[in-house]
């Protein structure tokens, strides 16, 4: 039962099985993941039928819930594939299947009865009569548009059945389409965002062409390059997140399912850490709320709870400022620890630690040692195994970064 006040779940996206553990161990309640099928991101490798009861296995072993997208508008030969695929999510023990339309909605009630039926923000719902309208369908959460303000959220709180569960999204990109319904990417790449695999092409650099002048570009903004006129800015509410709780939401969602394992762990973590302490009522501690600036990301804004975000049209780069070193993959009670490379660094660099529910610290990189036990000054070969004595014990998982301009320009 949805109760105002309570602390609202974590909810993290995991692409694949790397993403999922670190999801999991770095701080999520729940996690949400899709088959190789029916999923609206079909680039993000996704679960096989075969790794799917993994995936829901080593989730629910540590208590954590996982909820599975069907959320594609399915054209009638996936409509007669649906029955099969929910049944296999059924029978893999998954606790939600998140849906956008009423026919993969009606279907999952018959053949994955053991699973909760959520509502997607494909959906857009952005009243508390069409909330209401699916509640009494059958549906058990809806996940608000990302259009709504708060003080919107808080009437649908209100005029809502409490039992009815209210997820919005509180971090990521943001698409510049009404709920992510875009026809823009199929008609200029004929690739269908409603089925996954979106273009990006809002992120394309825009020039005005005159049709007499062909070849000759005007710009449409002051800027000499071009105009990204269609450009979003990214979500982040984690200053927000009292916000976030008093209003009533039951869960609140990190985008980003295509996103690095790097990101699943480091956003997750962050706001992990800054929703235990704003439903304490305790100030957020400045070193996790400076997590998120670790990311991959565009500007920020607080997406459309305060009111209109505004485009960014300067340009439409990623703020990279951070890369990963490598992953602690052991590490005994002397700190002696085995990595697996991911990008290159060198002894003496001085390189960020954090794990799971590890506060960040720094260090230098002391010698490191092959396999062989010969010593490596500068490892290259990506997931090469290292040998390296940390100051302290660190758990699995524990993310070796480095700072490093990788914004492009």
């Amino acid at each position: 039962m949805a109760d105002k006040g309570r602390k609202p779940e974590l909810l993290a996206p995991a692409g694949d099985m790397e993403r999922l553990k670190m999801a999991v161990l770095y701080g999520a309640d729940a996690v949400y993941l899709a088959g190789t099928d029916f999923g609206m991101r079909a680039f993000a490798g996704n679960f096989t039928p075969e790794e799917l009861p993994r995936a829901v296995g080593f989730a629910h072993g540590h208590g954590v819930q996982v909820h599975c997208t069907i959320n594609t508008m399915p054209r009638n030969d996936e409509a007669a594939r649906l029955p099969e695929h929910l049944e296999r999510l059924n029978d893999a023990g998954v606790d939600a299947l998140i849906v956008a339309d009423l026919g993969a909605f009606s279907l999952a009630g018959k053949y994955a009865p053991r699973c909760r039926r959520h509502i997607s923000t494909q959906a857009s719902i952005c009243n508390y009569e069409a909330a209401r309208a699916w509640y009494d369908l059958g549906a058990s959460r809806v996940i608000l548009a990302r259009e709504l303000g708060l003080e919107e959220i808080r009437e649908i709180r209100e005029k809502t059945p409490a039992e009815l569960e209210l997820e919005a999204f509180v971090h990521g990109a943001m698409c510049v389409s009404y709920s992510g319904r875009c026809l823009l990417s199929n008609y200029m790449t004929g690739r269908d965002s409603s089925r996954g695999a979106c273009a990006q092409p809002c992120r394309y650099h825009y020039a005005l062409m005159e049709e007499k002048r062909p070849g000759e570009y005007f710009p449409i903004e002051e800027d000499s390059q071009g105009a990204y006129i269609l450009n979003s800015r990214d979500m982040c509410m984690i200053d927000h997140l009292d916000d976030l709780c008093e209003v009533g939401l039951t869960s609140l969602k990190i985008e980003g399912r295509a996103k690095s394992s790097y990101y699943a762990a480091i956003v997750t973590a962050a706001y992990r850490h800054c929703l235990d302490a704003a439903a304490a009522g305790e100030t957020l501690d400045p070193v996790w709320r400076d997590e998120v600036e670790h990311v991959s990301h565009r500007p920020y804004s607080t997406g459309f709870y305060y009111g209109a975000p505004g485009q960014y049209y300067e340009n439409s780069r990623y703020i990279r400022d951070w890369q990963v070193t490598a992953v602690v993959q052991e590490c005994d009670k002397e700190g002696n620890a085995t990595l697996s490379l991911r990008n290159k660094f060198r002894t003496g660099d001085t390189v960020e630690l954090v794990g799971p529910d590890l506060r960040p610290f720094s260090m230098v990189v002391p010698e490191m040692r092959g396999e062989m036990g010969q010593v490596v000054e500068e490892p290259r070969t990506p997931r090469m195994i290292l040998h390296m004595k940390l100051p302290r014990m660190v758990p699995p998982l524990t993310l070796i970064r480095h700072s490093v301009e990788l914004s492009a320009r």
